[in-house]
């Protein structure tokens, strides 16, 4: 797989048209830090991606209303299509597919959470839109979950714990505009927008592996391994703070270098750079579920060389920080990274 240029197409997935009753549009994301360990709180520094999801409504009278609901890949293929009725979403496929049965048992539990949902006699076309490929593991699950909360006006975070699961991180970078700091408490998701823009970005590049990463099957496999001792969720936390306070590429890759092995000695698996790129000229660090998706590289080497370097491994998906990564909003401090709690009811 090759390079695709995201911008035209996200931008277009961003904009509503006038057929379309309702819209809406959820980010992707990146899990720079805490992978794993935020599921038992520690501190996780979260990127939301320019890429994400679209997902429109049209309605139309009927005495005999149906759901009809049509997925679109990047390049406009269609990728999904099923209907459901409306008493108890029960799809009117031949042979339900996998995703078919995963839509439904979202749909059923959106109901539980508002009961008048699809509750009137109209044929409602559902449509969503990706704007990165399937299988690039930037959430297609949690960016549809979101979407769908908004149109059905439930808790985004609810329905995802109830249907997909995970930290929620996933749900918080949906819906925010630039990176943000998350912490799983038991009173609910905690996140905070944050202004992180390192000074040294241009120095930051993202390599996917062409390995699709199975997140619930990796966090099975982690939960297996539980319970941690608190000091090493303590330690996450506090590797966490060093890649938003680092002011180099030094310190940042000697951040990475750290996560990659606390993470790795506590879990047993080997760090990436260890297992397959040792001969790289600066720091790389697995993101989300170890194995598969992205890698991020920091290093001096320029575009050009990071490019040719990963080529002769047989991956030519490489993009700069700033291609995926949703700028910070100007408005926040440069100064301070504060940890506020967030009304897990958001829309």
């Amino acid at each position: 797989m090759n390079e695709i240029n995201l911008n035209q197409i996200n931008n277009d997935l961003k904009k509503s048209t006038p057929e379309n009753d309702q819209y809406y549009f959820g980010h992707g994301k990146i899990l720079l830090t805490g992978e794993y360990f935020v599921l038992d709180g520690a501190l996780a520094l979260a990127l939301p991606t320019k890429v994400g999801q679209s997902l429109s409504v049209k309605y139309s009278p009927s005495f005999s209303p149906t759901l009809s609901w049509k997925s679109f890949d990047i390049h406009g293929k269609c990728w999904f299509d099923s209907k459901f009725e409306f008493w108890h979403f029960k799809c009117l496929d031949e042979n339900p597919s996998e995703e078919s049965l995963f839509l439904q048992k979202i749909l059923q539990q959106v109901r539980k959470q508002n009961s008048h949902f699809l509750r009137d006699d109209v044929d409602v076309k559902v449509e969503t839109r990706l704007g990165f490929p399937l299988d690039w593991g930037l959430g297609s699950s949690s960016s549809l979950i979101y979407n769908i909360a908004q149109w059905a006006y439930v808790s985004p975070f609810e329905l995802l714990f109830k249907t997909h699961g995970g930290s929620g991180y996933d749900i918080a970078c949906a819906q925010s505009d630039g990176p943000i700091t998350y912490k799983k408490v038991s009173s609910g998701p905690n996140w905070s927008p944050i202004y992180f823009s390192p000074s040294f970005k241009e120095n930051l590049y993202f390599i996917y592996l062409g390995n699709k990463k199975n997140s619930r099957e990796a966090v099975k496999d982690y939960s297996k391994k539980r319970p941690f001792p608190q000091t090493l969720i303590s330690k996450i936390t506090d590797l966490t703070m060093d890649f938003i306070n680092a002011q180099t590429l030094k310190q940042f890759q000697s951040a990475i270098t750290s996560h990659e092995e606390l993470v790795g000695a506590s879990l047993e698996m080997t760090p990436v750079k260890t297992e397959k790129f040792a001969d790289f000229n600066g720091a790389i660090k697995s993101l989300g579920a170890w194995g598969g998706d992205f890698v991020l590289a920091a290093s001096e080497m320029s575009l050009e060389s990071v490019r040719e370097y990963f080529k002769g491994k047989g991956l030519n998906v490489v993009y700069r920080y700033d291609d995926l990564v949703t700028p910070p909003v100007e408005t926040l401090s440069k100064d301070a990274v504060k940890m506020g709690f967030a009304n897990h009811l958001i829309h």
